[in-house]
């Protein structure tokens, strides 16, 4: 299958071809990338735009192992804009394209898992 939204090599690169260690860190990336979603809507709720930007850096890390290189570049600008409170309005968008793009790359990575 190709894969529009993560790097397979990259992973492997990373687990080392452990492919338990695949499977492991595609576990903790869909615990971890709900979770954050869960908390940027919070966040964005509560207006607390710092706390916002840090978690977009987070997310950033954690999409960048994945080699979402696309979505991680978005979040390193909504971590900017976010620690300092600027184009606010854009700060939806990013959180709707890290959930569709992190469910996507869940899909995907369910699929590499299979083919392990």
């Amino acid at each position: 299958m190709d894969y529009n939204y993560i790097k397979t090599d990259y992973l492997e690169t990373v687990a080392g071809g452990d492919k338990e260690l695949i499977r492991e860190l595609v576990s903790m990336f869909r615990e971890q990338v709900a979770e954050i979603y869960t908390e940027m809507r919070t966040l964005l709720l509560e207006k607390d735009f710092k706390s916002l930007g840090l978690l977009a850096h987070k997310a950033k890390s954690s999409v960048a192992i994945m080699g979402m290189d696309e979505l991680a570049l978005l979040l390193k600008t909504f971590e900017l804009q976010a620690r300092e409170g600027k184009e606010t309005g854009q700060y939806e968008s990013y959180i709707s394209r890290f959930a569709s793009d992190t469910a996507a790359a869940v899909s995907e990575l369910d699929d590499l898992v299979r083919n392990l």
